[in-house]
């Protein structure tokens, strides 16, 4: 019970009104969006023009390539690049050869020149090809200072995308009273909010970067995770075989455990499967385990949706969307590999989802309304997703 005034923060948690992605998690938590339901419980951006943007770094981790063998006696090494090398820098060769060279100068965008054999391991031949680690710096005593080294700052960008859908009814059929369900209008604007849902989760999938004329009017359309992997981290995207192991599974989600976006947590991320692909992945993972079968057991058989991988953990949920043009799809026989941590969206202003009514609008007898949307796609570590196509079928290995 509350006496006087009734305020805010006496509201139950469900009952102010939510954002639409939090509405959607909470009316359609097994809906088509999923991915834009898990929006609500992210941080979301606000973008100020149609172009949105940020700045990002990529932490640098300096070596060479030798593009001619070096000697035992050679100090002048000549390499494919000498991009990120600064004097007093000090290189390992990857390999056999152990020696740690101190880099004396640079000469040029493809030689070096070096002191061997700084370290108790004397220098040897270094063969073509070899790759140099930097493995830190040193200066001698009453140095001047080093050259200063910046990380370069790149500008990422994407456009908003404006998603419109309508619900309507006549008006006879807003007033026709049914022997189910909460009537017309209602259904209506449920289906009006799940196809808003799913284009907008669409978008974010499928969506590429367009900017052109429409109506002539300015017509943009923003990239979704496809496309943001395939132009950042190509590397990241993977075609299976006819027939796919644990060892290849874990070979084509591995690169996504070299980044780390929240250091809070360890490495984790969500898989989202078509349902062909989820029956592969849970043969994969059956195939290559042992089970038996007790005495008095009720129920039978193995469903994972978790994979403990070496060097991370991958949630696994089954889309909607990815089954939505047959089992056999090459949507239903694929897996797109989510971080979190690093995906949100980013609204134009103030057009977050919103809501207008049109009553007879135009003098048409009918009642309805309009949810308009204006945002855009943002993945800042594009490292961290990845791309899975044609799971086929299961293998042991």
């Amino acid at each position: 019970m509350a006496t006087g005034i009734v305020g805010s923060n006496l509201l139950t948690k469900d009952q102010a009104a939510k954002s639409f992605a939090a509405m959607i998690a909470r009316f359609m938590p097994m809906g088509d969006a999923p991915l834009f339901a898990m929006t609500s419980m992210l941080r979301t951006e606000t973008a100020v023009q149609f172009q949105h943007g940020f700045f990002s770094k990529s932490m640098i981790f300096p070596s060479v390539v030798l593009s001619a063998q070096a000697a035992i006696a050679d100090n002048i090494l000549s390499v494919t690049s000498t991009a990120n090398i600064i004097p007093g820098m000090l290189l390992r060769p990857d390999g056999a050869a152990t020696e740690v060279m101190l880099v004396l100068g640079v000469l040029g965008t493809t030689q070096i020149q070096v002191q061997r054999g700084v370290g108790n391991i004397a220098p040897a031949i270094i063969p073509i090809s070899t790759l140099c680690i930097q493995i830190g710096n040193a200066s001698e005593e009453a140095s001047l200072r080093p050259l200063a080294v910046s990380i370069s700052t790149v500008l990422q960008t994407n456009l908003t995308q404006i998603f419109r859908n309508t619900w309507a009814v006549s008006g006879t059929a807003a007033e026709t009273k049914m022997i189910a369900g909460e009537g017309n209008t209602a259904e209506s604007k449920m289906d009006c909010a799940a196809l808003h849902s799913a284009d907008m989760e669409k978008g974010v999938i499928w969506g590429q970067k367009f900017l052109g004329m429409k109506n002539n009017q300015l017509f943009h359309t923003m990239d979704g995770i496809i496309s943001i992997v395939g132009s950042l981290a190509p590397s990241n995207i993977t075609t299976l075989g006819a027939t796919t192991t644990f060892t290849q599974l874990e070979t084509a989600i591995d690169p996504v455990f070299n980044v780390r976006t929240d250091q809070m947590i360890g490495n984790e991320r969500i898989m989202f499967v078509g349902g062909f692909a989820r029956r592969v992945l849970n043969n994969i993972f059956r195939l290559n385990s042992a089970y038996f079968v007790q005495n008095g057991q009720t129920s039978y058989g193995l469903q994972f949706d978790t994979a403990k991988l070496t060097r991370g953990v991958i949630r696994i949920v089954e889309h909607p969307l990815l089954n939505a043009y047959g089992s056999t799809s090459s949507f239903a026989k694929m897996g797109i590999v989510v971080d979190l941590a690093s995906f949100n969206l980013a609204y134009l202003g103030n057009r977050k989802t919103k809501a207008l009514d049109i009553m007879g609008e135009d003098g048409i007898d009918a009642v309805g309304g309009t949810l308009t949307t204006e945002m855009t796609c943002l993945i800042k570590n594009p490292q961290a997703f990845a791309i899975l196509y044609n799971f086929t079928a299961a293998a042991v290995g």
